[in-house]
Order: structure tokens, then C-alpha cells, then sequence
């Protein structure tokens, strides 16, 4: 996701953006990819449109530009992350606890499940976000085990055969791990806020932290104060971390210095969208990734908030649902979305 940017020049983002499609889902069938009663694809509908605020945002998507519906059906989708050009896209849903496979081909059946609860009783969350690490492998934040883990099995015979990664700070279990993104050195950095406990009464921390890994395994806690931290990404030189907090009385994004050693110093606040919450812009400050040129495309109050580093919106891609998280894909050139019961490519 990160390198030279893939959203720098207004005329190939119209090219790419003119692929932005949503992919949803029927619920209960293996295949949710819409099709009309002859078996052909039906006419794509959209839903939303950009709200440019800044002359920059025109980089980024055309004002004519709508984000387009194949289909719909999940209950919560999330954590979307690219594979490959072969294999296409994976998200979570998480109350379903079961991982969908979104393939170039326009298709998405379910992957893995269960996804983030493998316990044997009660129906518990599954995994939120999902990261690939160095060697290829999937990294999930996983509720309902509430660890971080990486999953064993192959690509092309998935079951949920998990190592965990880390799953307690100071011998305390964590309350749900939300989301996360690794660094080129094999640093995690992730976010526990308490979302997929069954109870508040369940927690062992008193906090909702956001955490680092080193590579050699020493856990840390880089903050403890936000209220609800959630989203996260890394600049593209990895000298900044960025945290969404998914509060309505405090939906703010802020931003850590970080050091040459990856621990973080310091924390500033990036952009408050505190005023634009409310029932005309569904949703909260979630998800976000960091496009090449170091611009935020963070999910938030009625869409997907286009930031810069020094914290102008630039302007907002609506979707007039409540959008819980974003992922580059087909190298680069393509936005997806998970917009409530869509999955937005």
C-alpha cells in the first residue's frame, strides 16, 4: 500500500475510480455476489457521492464519481485487506465470526470460519481487521479469542488453525483487539478497545490501549487514554502512526511521532469530527489506511474522510451508510470499502 502514489493524478484516479464497485452479499447463500434471475449480472446501482472541500480533493475523485452496489447482506463487514491480483480481497464479518473472499472473478464466498471464536460454547465474535505480514501470511484481530493471531493453514485449504501472536498485557487479557497494521521490520501496532466483549463486567484491563509489538516479541503500551482507539495506520516513511477513536463525544483522529526504534512520542491531534456526528452522517471514526502520497482515507461521519498529513479534509466520499473501514487494492489502483452489509471495492 505504500510506495509511489497511487491516487497522485487526477486522471488516473478516474480510471480507477470508475471501477469503485460494492460488492454485497445475500445473506445465508455461499455465493453473495448479486445476479439477475437469467444468471447474467444485474445493472449496478450506487448509493452516495463525493463532497469535495479543498481544490486537492479533485486528485482524488471526480465530483460525478458514485460508489457502486452489486449486492448486500452482512451484518457487520470489516477489515478488508488485499491479497493478490489472483487471489482478490478478504473482510471480516464479524458477528457472523466468518472471513469472505471477494475473487477478480466478481465473486465472494465465505473463506474461514469460525474467523476470531473458537471457543466450543456460546456464539462469540469473530475477527475485525486483518493484515498480511513479511512472509504472506494473515494476521487477524481476533474478538473473540481476544488475541492478535496468525493463521497456519494454506491459502488454498483454509481452516481455523491459529497461532496466537500476543493475547495479554501484563498478564492481563486483552478486551477485544480491534485493528492493526505492521511495519516494514515486523512491528505491530494495534488497538483493544472493548467492542467484542459479551459484557463490560468481562474485561481484565482497565483501559482500551493502543499497543506495540517488536519484532522480537516485547509488548508495549503506547496509550491508554483514548477512549475508544480503533482504526490504525503508518505513514509511508513509518514515522508517524495514526489512531482513530471511535467515540461520538470525542470522534477525533490524532497522530504519534514515531522513533527511529519504533516506539511512539507524543500525541497531537490530527482532526476533531466531534461536530459532524449525528443521525445525516452514519458512522464514527473507524477504519483507515494511508495511500502513497501520505493521504488518510479514514471512515467517519457519512463516509470516507480524505485527510491530509497536516490534517485538511479534503473531503468526504459518502456512502450514506455507516462505513467501517477501507483497503487499497489492484495495486493500488482500486479503493474498497466495507460499508455496513456491503463490501465496497
Amino acid at each position: 500500500m505504500r510506495g509511489s502514489n497511487p491516487l497522485g493524478a487526477r486522471v488516473q484516479f478516474l480510471a480507477l475510480a470508475a471501477s469503485l464497485a460494492v460488492v454485497a452479499f445475500l445473506a445465508g447463500c455461499e455465493n453473495r455476489s448479486a445476479k439477475a434471475p437469467d444468471g447474467g449480472s444485474l445493472p449496478a446501482r450506487t448509493i452516495g457521492h463525493p463532497v469535495p472541500l479543498h481544490p486537492a480533493f479533485d486528485e482524488v475523485m471526480d465530483g460525478a464519481e458514485r460508489v457502486e452496489v452489486l449486492s448486500e447482506g452482512y451484518a457487520w463487514a470489516e477489515g478488508p485487506v488485499w491479497v493478490s491480483e489472483r487471489f482478490g480481497l478478504l473482510f471480516s464479518d464479524v458477528p457472523e465470526n466468518t472471513i469472505y473472499r471477494w475473487s477478480p472473478r466478481g465473486t465472494t464466498e465465505p473463506w474461514l470460519t469460525p474467523s476470531g471464536y473458537t471457543g466450543e460454547e456460546g456464539a462469540g465474535q469473530g475477527s475485525n481487521g486483518l493484515v498480511l505480514d513479511s512472509g504472506g501470511r494473515l494476521v487477524l484481530a481476533q474478538h473473540g479469542d481476544r488475541r492478535v493471531a496468525r493463521l497456519r493453514s494454506p491459502w488454498d485449504d483454509p481452516s481455523p488453525d491459529f497461532e496466537t501472536v500476543t493475547d495479554a498485557y501484563q498478564g492481563q487479557a486483552f478486551n477485544s483487539p480491534n485493528d492493526l497494521v505492521l511495519a516494514p521490520d515486523g512491528t505491530l501496532y494495534f488497538t483493544d478497545p472493548p467492542y467484542g466483549l459479551p459484557s463490560p463486567q468481562e474485561a481484565e484491563l482497565t483501559f482500551s490501549g493502543v499497543f506495540r509489538r517488536s519484532p522480537g516479541g516485547q509488548l508495549s503500551l503506547i496509550d491508554s487514554t483514548l477512549s475508544r482507539p480503533n482504526g490504525i495506520a503508518l505513514s509511508p516513511d513509518g514515522k508517524i502512526l495514526y489512531v482513530a477513536n471511535s467515540d461520538p463525544e470525542e470522534a477525533v483522529w490524532v497522530a504519534y511521532d514515531l522513533l527511529d526504534d519504533g516506539t511512539a512520542t507524543g500525541r497531537r491531534l490530527l482532526l476533531d469530527a466531534t461536530p459532524s456526528v449525528g443521525s445525516d452522517n452514519p458512522g464514527l471514526p473507524d477504519g483507515l489506511k494511508v495511500d502513497r502520497s501520505g493521504r488518510l482515507f479514514a471512515t467517519g461521519p457519512g463516509g470516507v474522510w480524505v485527510i491530509q498529513p497536516d490534517g485538511t479534509h479534503l473531503g468526504t466520499i459518502r456512502t450514506d451508510v455507516a462505513t467501517a473501514n477501507v483497503a487499497f487494492g489492484e495495486e493500488g489502483s482500486t479503493l474498497f470499502l466495507t460499508s455496513s452489509r456491503y463490501l465496497a471495492r
